[in-house]
């Protein structure tokens, strides 16, 4: 068997970009910065973004076994947490305070937005991708049909930025699945890893 260790396959993130659009908007085509009606949610903090795939399962057991005698998966979830630093961007401040993005928009006499908090919680979904680089290596995530369902505490501080802290989660989308990932190997060779003629 061919060693193909490679060290330029490795990836650390230079870069984490998060982008929202309507919900069951289309994947972007390519790593280039998404187009309208994409919008960028700004600066995040040097974590970049956690991933998380959840699966749960059971076991069905039988008379004269010992063992399980089948496994039924039960769920699936996926979902991602990413820690956003503007923390007056009015998209993020949108799906942090759970309120559609015109509640966010300005009175033009006196340049403030005041809006209640919702007392049953929305049900806002949106398009997200994320987008990660490292040199000309790229990934991306596109999820056409996901919600913030997790929130960080909020806490507005002298020695630091206020960071806005969502999780995300995911659900498939009308005819995509819910979870979709794109891989640019940018000048690395990775044909020894694929069958000839495969």
């Amino acid at each position: 068997m061919a060693d193909t260790r490679n060290a330029d396959l490795t990836f650390g993130a230079t870069d984490y970009l998060v982008y929202m659009a309507a919900v069951n908007t289309t994947s972007p085509t390519d790593f280039a910065d998404p187009a309208t009606p994409w919008q960028m949610l700004g600066w995040v903090t040097t974590e970049g973004g956690l991933f998380k795939v959840e699966e749960e399962s059971k076991d069905i057991d039988a008379a004269g076994s010992l063992e399980p005698i089948r496994t039924l998966m039960t769920k699936s979830t996926k979902s991602l947490q990413v820690t956003f630093l503007e923390g007056l961007n009015p998209l993020v401040r949108s799906l942090y305070d759970n309120v559609p993005i015109l509640s966010l928009k300005p009175d033009t006499t006196s340049g403030v937005a005041s809006y209640a908090f919702p007392d049953k919680p929305n049900d806002l979904r949106y398009a997200f991708c994320f987008d990660t680089m490292d040199g000309d290596k790229r990934m991306r995530l596109f999820m056409p049909n996901g919600k913030v369902v997790e929130r960080g505490d909020e806490q507005p501080q002298t020695e630091d930025v206020m960071p806005v802290q969502l999780t995300f989660r995911f659900y498939k989308g009308t005819g995509a699945a819910a979870v979709t990932r794109s891989i640019d190997y940018g000048a690395v060779d990775v044909s020894g890893f694929f069958p000839a003629g495969g």
